[in-house]
């Protein structure tokens, strides 16, 4: 990471351009047996390094039983973000101060007026004001919880702000002050089953905000210690039936340094963002280094941040620089290489496959059955309820369930191809070695002990001197 890079994150996000610098890393040792294996003339050692030091691996796969397992988090959002009843009010007062409009109708918004919404929320946001206010909550939708048969509450859930779903609520979500605990999957007797039953209030979206949408919600099933990239891979369920949702777990794991550049360390300004969702506690995620690099560039181009991507914000404005800055970035080996060369692949990880099935609408009986929790919820009820509740019921009503479909969890290992073993095995086998050694070969053999040894005491003094120099400071 450049000086400059460390400057432009330490500008968009809270924190000391020092905390940024990297540590510093001694890697001689290693330099110098690599160079004289590389380099020495005794026969065989040269090949056999240049096999070892490229460093090659295999993959293995493997199904593994896990009888008990920790069940997924469960994140979902109402495909609408915004309510109309809390929404209209302030935004007709915006639009007839912007002399938009001239007008007092606040039962429903033009085409027209739609495209003033985006500029309203973000001058809601660069002004400090809240959004909240105008976004559904888990108490204007969930109707019950489930899981293996016991029930659930609001406390069960925590909540994220989605820049395109509004409010999304994750379940059994790793916390990090321990106050909330993960699931397993047998709890209860049971096989792993979460149950959720909700109800979208179709009435009180705002028009042309959800696209052609009429009606639904997104789930997205995901790891445990994993930010929900909902907008991205969320899963959008149609309301008016029962969904399915069955689960098969498979985990990846990679080879740290020097067989892969994977990483798992969460940098400072990633863990700036994680601490604006709450208890969560995530891992290191690319494609969350990928966003906060991106802004960063945008930040130190147009002074502004993407839009749709508040969540990595400091300030926006409707500028189009920030999608040329992106697509440069995007498209520059040199630039990608200076803000975003530290976003390597996670060592580990952990997805899930999703066999999605669904069935018929609400049934009569269970209708009756909701309709009075409906009734209780804080959200104005549409027009004609008294007379036609039975078919927005059928309308609005969305029942999902996540079902463990097996315990076989699959694994993706990388292992190294040669080991130590491996290694100490080719140089035993390889005879040409003990037969092309010389009297050059023992001298270079000499040259290389020497320079370790002159280093370890170059190394010794160093640490001597830093340790005076910060005793004679204070």
């Amino acid at each position: 990471m450049t000086d400059s890079t460390v400057r432009n994150i330490a500008t968009v996000f809270p924190i000391s351009a020092d905390a940024l610098k990297p540590d510093p890393k001694f890697h001689r040792r290693r330099s110098i047996v690599r160079e004289f294996s590389l380099n020495t003339s005794t026969h065989g050692i040269p090949g056999i390094a240049r096999t070892y030091f490229g460093y090659p691996t295999q993959t293995s796969v493997s199904f593994v039983v896990q009888r008990t397992q920790p069940f997924p988090a469960v994140s979902f959002c109402n495909y609408a973000p915004i309510r109309f009843d809390k929404f209209i009010g302030p935004f007709i007062n915006y639009t007839n101060s912007r002399n938009v409009t001239d007008t007092n109708d606040t039962s429903t918004i033009t085409f027209t007026q739609s495209g003033y919404i985006r500029d309203f929320i973000q001058i809601l946001f660069n002004s400090g004001q809240s959004v909240t206010q105008y976004l559904f909550t888990l108490d204007d939708m969930l109707l019950a919880c489930i899981y293996n048969g016991g029930s659930c509450s609001k406390s069960d859930f925590s909540s994220f702000i989605s820049p395109v779903h509004g409010y999304c609520y994750t379940f059994n979500a790793k916390s990090r002050s321990g106050n909330q605990t993960i699931r397993q999957t047998t709890q209860g007797g049971s096989s792993g089953v979460f149950q959720l039953r909700l109800y979208a209030h179709s009435n009180q979206y705002v028009p042309f905000v959800s696209d052609d949408v009429s009606v639904g919600i997104v789930i997205m099933v995901h790891d445990n210690d994993q930010l929900p990239l909902i907008d991205i891979e969320g899963i959008q369920l149609a309301s008016g039936g029962r969904h399915k949702l069955s689960y098969k777990k498979r985990t990846n794991q990679l080879l740290p340094a020097p067989y892969s550049e994977c990483t798992d360390k969460i940098s400072l300004p990633m863990q700036a963002l994680f601490d604006r969702y709450g208890d969560a506690d995530y891992s290191y995620s690319q494609t969350i280094c990928y966003s906060i690099c991106t802004q960063t560039f945008i930040y130190h181009e147009c002074n502004c941040v993407h839009p749709e991507k508040f969540t990595t914000r400091t300030i926006m404005r409707p500028d189009p620089c920030y999608s040329a800055a992106a697509d440069r970035l995007v498209n520059t080996d040199s630039l990608w290489n200076q803000y975003c060369s530290d976003c390597s692949e996670a060592c580990t990880s952990s997805d899930f496959t999703i066999t999605p099935s669904s069935a018929s609408t609400l049934s009569n009986e269970y209708a009756y059955i909701y309709k009075f929790a409906v009734e209780n919820m804080s959200v104005p009820l549409p027009a004609d309820w008294a007379t036609s509740w039975i078919n927005w019921m059928r309308k609005d009503y969305i029942s999902v369930d996540i079902v463990t479909e097996t315990n076989l969890v699959e694994t993706y290992t990388q292992d190294p191809s040669i080991g130590p073993v491996d290694l100490i095995s080719n140089i035993g086998g390889n005879t040409g070695l003990w037969i092309g050694i010389s009297f050059l070969s023992l001298m270079e053999l000499v040259e290389m002990l020497y320079r370790l040894l002159r280093y370890h005491c170059y190394f010794v003094r160093r640490r001597m001197r830093n340790s005076n120099n910060n005793n004679t400071r204070l």
